[in-house]
């Protein structure tokens, strides 16, 4: 199976969504998929009778699709911004490793 990165699939998505939608615009599909998200997890724990088309899969790569063409419009880089945010909550919660150092170990055993 084919890889693929944050980097790429911003890249992809910025290509996909230059000028057709603003930021508002993929926030409520964004918001739209996190309430499927969700009805398939009150359909998976019972408290909603399941129609048999719940794909907790599908509305989870909806949920990451729109959050990443957000980001992609707004010219963040999701790979750093995660690195960075994790750094800062590693410090305020004393826990190691933090994802870069995790990143650069894991690369150093290959």
């Amino acid at each position: 199976m084919e890889q693929l990165t944050f980097q790429e699939l911003q890249s992809y998505l910025s290509l996909k969504y230059k000028e057709r939608r603003t930021s508002s615009d993929l926030f409520m599909k964004l918001v739209e998929e996190i309430g499927e998200v969700a009805e398939v997890l009150n359909q998976l724990e019972g408290r909603k009778a399941n129609t048999g088309n719940a794909s907790l899969e599908k509305e989870l790569v909806d949920v990451i699709h729109y959050t990443l063409a957000i980001a992609s419009v707004n010219n963040i880089d999701l790979t750093e911004a995660i690195i960075n945010k994790d750094k800062q909550a590693a410090v305020k919660y004393n826990q190691s490793p933090n994802l870069e150092e995790f990143l650069v170990e894991k690369n150093n055993c290959y």
